[in-house]
């Protein structure tokens, strides 16, 4: 395994040129809350888009499903604020919650299962103190450093494994006196907030902790408004909100994000043959966007980490990136699960509403030749992804420093997903080079804008623009020079590489076109 980059770096970079910001930074920043700056946002367009040409537009590229047929999806949009009666039916007004534990001292709050503490790795003596930390956090290598010196050599345990008589032990985190955990206590992550003017608890709601429910609760009113047929999906991306306790590494972990979610509807029968389909496509559409190589795999769930809705003996997959903040191990950026009929099953029982299906195809045979059907609650494969995770990984993979360079940190982005798809410069501002890089800029913008940004700049040497959209992640840079005023040829500099060749004026658009594979 290569060593891993420096998040430091990749953030500082995220913001020098305008990728992601903290959000509110002006006031201080607000915890687990990012924005994204033109080039983030762009990125970001970018990522959708592919997912959603891919998944909704052209389905796996048009390949066949398992049943031989093409895959159909259709597209949904559902509202952020639903009736609370919906997350009460899909179990997450009951089963949403996470064990936490607060600090009497400083006032923060832990997630139970996310702190560890430094025990010896003998028999303890005397009452020294045992030091808590939460992994990924500064308090991990400070509390270790205070463990060794109380204790000299130390291990790590979970907090959950110690007595509860000893936590009068435990120095929290960031506390600065023994014993102020408090009891581990039930925690809702969802957001509340209210519906109408009155603002009573009557009136209350929640933001969704995800996008599947709108899609289930639908599920009927798609089938008798289109001509979809199972097996078919039905597809959306948006925001959902999580009120995680200790949000961290960047925009992996937030309490505002995007999904990109599939929920396929098939015959139980097939549905073993759908999630391997989906799962095997899905990690093909990530190597396919270049993060092709030892740092994603797929990983198949144990059974003690399947989800409240996961059938019995039926998979759960996981694709995982392995991003420098958890080197050697991976993070979780796309889900692919086989949810049975549990959501409709449920929502069935909570609506009294009607949601089999009844399949015309199905059933013992007519004397006419017809069949005399089958209804029944279709299983759901869901493939669920991170739109938020997946750019992060995409621009991990994409830093790239490289020391031979006067400006040595570029993204080496797929040229699909860049956000500026080329730059036209002139060498100087002078000598009739500014008036002829302003008309390549515009033809160029013409051809290509609708696919990201053509960026034209003329101030600073050449050297330091071309280490700019390099940082920037543009594929292309094309430079007008004195020779072009001769025979109209201009200098494409490919960001990869930094080789340059000449090209005629005319063959630029074409050369994008090829590059850009549009």
């Amino acid at each position: 395994m290569s060593t891993p980059k420096s998040m430091d770096k990749i953030m500082a970079l995220c913001k020098r040129r305008g990728f992601i910001y903290q959000a509110s930074d002006i006031y201080g920043g607000l915890n687990g809350f990012w924005d994204y700056g033109p080039l983030g946002a762009q990125l970001k367009k970018n990522l959708r888009d592919l997912w959603w040409q891919d998944v909704v537009m052209h389905p796996v590229g048009g390949a066949l499903g398992p049943d031989g047929k093409p895959v159909d999806i259709v597209p949904l949009d559902s509202c952020i604020i639903q009736s609370p009666k919906v997350w009460v039916a899909s179990g997450h007004a009951e089963t949403f919650n996470d064990p936490m534990i607060d600090c009497r001292e400083t006032k923060a709050r832990y997630r139970f299962d996310h702190v560890s503490v430094y025990v010896p790795e003998g028999e303890p003596e005397g009452n020294r103190p045992f030091f808590a930390f939460v992994a990924d956090t500064p308090s991990e290598a400070k509390q270790k450093k205070k463990a060794e010196k109380a204790w000299g050599a130390v291990k790590v345990v979970p907090l959950a494994t110690l007595a509860q008589d000893t936590w009068v032990r435990v120095l929290a985190p960031e506390a600065e006196k023994v014993g102020s955990l408090t009891e581990p206590r039930a925690f809702n992550l969802m957001f509340k907030t209210y519906v109408g003017a009155t603002a009573t608890e009557d009136d209350v709601a929640y933001l969704r902790p995800e996008t599947a429910q709108g899609i289930f609760i639908h599920f009927k009113n798609v089938v008798d408004s289109t001509r979809v047929k199972v097996p078919f999906g039905i597809a959306q991306t948006g925001k959902a909100f999580r009120n995680e306790v200790t949000p961290r590494n960047f925009t992996f972990r937030s309490r505002e994000f995007e999904q990109m979610e599939i929920e396929f509807f098939c015959h139980p029968d097939e549905a073993a043959a759908w999630y391997r389909f989906w799962r095997d496509a899905r990690l093909a559409w990530w190597k396919s966007i270049g993060l092709a190589g030892e740092n994603l795999r797929i990983r198949e769930q144990g059974k003690d980490e399947l989800a409240h809705y996961a059938k019995d003996g039926a998979g759960t997959s996981d694709i995982e990136y392995r991003f420098p903040f958890t080197a050697p191990d991976f993070g979780e950026i796309e889900g692919v699960a086989h949810r049975a009929n549990f959501d409709l099953a449920t929502h069935q029982q909570h609506s009294k509403t009607k949601l089999e299906y009844f399949d015309s195809d199905r059933g013992e045979p007519l004397p006419n030749g017809g069949k005399k059907g089958e209804r029944y609650l279709p299983h759901v494969i869901e493939p669920s992804a991170g739109l938020d995770r997946g750019v992060l990984a995409v621009l991990c993979e994409a830093f790239t420093e490289d020391p031979s360079r006067p400006s040595p940190e570029l993204l080496r982005l797929d040229p699909k997903l860049a956000p500026i798809k080329a730059a036209v410069f002139p060498l100087v501002a002078k000598e009739g080079m500014p008036e002829v890089s302003e008309r390549l800029h515009a033809e160029v913008s013409a051809a290509l804008r609708r696919f990201g940004a053509v960026e034209h700049d003329v101030k600073a040497t050449i050297g330091k623009r071309y280490a700019r959209m390099d940082e920037a992640g543009c594929p292309s840079c094309f430079t007008i020079d004195g020779q072009t005023l001769a025979d109209q040829t201009v200098t494409v500099r490919d960001r990869d590489t930094g080789a340059q060749q000449r090209i005629a004026l005319t063959a630029v658009v074409p050369y994008l076109r090829e590059k850009l594979a549009l």
